[in-house]
């Protein structure tokens, strides 16, 4: 099963005092990175909802952002009069102090402290709003996980259309292998025997044979071809099992271009090579799908 490490969910709840809104988005990143940004009123919780969010997922650079639409009772800031009065007090006795003009404009001390409240809860206490806050951010990554399987479900369509095409590729590869490597030890037994001939020197059959069967162990890929159907065959046993594995996919995925990395230094047939660009090609189409997936 296939993870997309790029979503978005969102989810709200209706308190007595107003309506809270959670939003998270998730990007590609090799590690988990977890940012969370609350209003200040309900940063406390920064905190559980941080716990929450590394419980309910696993890779990717995830940020939460809340907001608050208050009710209206509870939008308007409250004005403590005693300590407007206090300060409006206070200041006209220093300016009497000073033989300054007196204070006749209220409106620059609503912003001394204390003077202007900010929107309050009520309704529940605190440990209950942190519950509320919990299954919040619970539902907030449902949201995002169901848009992950989703977007997962279109990738590993895509990658298995590729990996389809890979394996015909290393069929190919396998198939023009037996071709080329008999052309190729023949037409080496037939250099040296024209350079023996050249040069008038003895040939001896099995001395021949041996130089060959040396050439032919170094031009021999049969054994990166048994790797590459191997890794095949757990590529596809991970992207069936019930867990998203990117990190074992890429893995695998470089493992597999490294087998075709070294077939293709090892044969020099144009044919071959061309085969090997084809499977690179394919191995990479792959890899930047695989970079998406948790």
């Amino acid at each position: 099963m296939f993870l997309s490490m790029t979503g978005f969910g969102r989810a709200s709840h209706a308190f007595a005092w107003g309506t809270v809104t959670f939003e998270i988005a998730s990007v590609n990143h090799r590690y988990q990175e977890i940012s969370v940004r609350l209003p200040k009123e309900i940063a406390s919780f920064e905190s559980a909802i941080v716990v929450s969010l590394r419980s309910a997922l696993k890779r990717g650079k995830i940020r939460l952002s809340a907001e608050i639409g208050w009710a209206g009772e509870c939008k308007m800031a409250k004005l403590d009069t005693d300590a407007l009065c206090a300060y409006y007090n206070q200041l006209q006795r220093v300016a009497g102090q000073l033989k300054a003009p007196p204070v006749s404009d209220l409106t620059n001390l609503l912003a001394l402290p204390g003077v202007c409240d900010a929107p309050c809860f009520h309704g529940e206490d605190e440990e209950e709003r942190g519950k509320f806050l919990e299954a919040l951010t619970e539902a907030a990554a449902e949201a995002l996980m169901e848009m992950k399987r989703s977007e997962g479900a279109k990738l590993q369509k895509i990658v298995e259309w590729d990996l389809e095409e890979f394996e015909g590729l290393v069929r190919r590869l396998s198939a023009r292998w037996d071709e080329a490597s008999s052309e190729s030890l023949e037409s080496l037994k037939t250099r040296i025997e024209k350079v023996m001939e050249r040069f008038d020197l003895e040939i001896d059959p099995h001395r021949i044979a041996q130089e060959v069967s040396l050439m032919a162990d170094k031009w021999d890929v049969s054994e990166e071809l048994k790797r590459l159907a191997s890794h095949i065959s757990k590529f596809r046993e991970i992207t069936s099992g019930k867990d998203s594995e990117g990190r074992k996919l890429d893995f695998l995925i470089q493992e597999m271009n490294r087998e075709v990395n070294t077939m293709g230094s090892k044969v020099g047939d144009a044919e071959f090579r061309w085969m090997v660009v084809d499977a690179k090609s394919c191995l990479e189409r792959i890899r930047e799908q695989i970079q998406n997936v948790e």
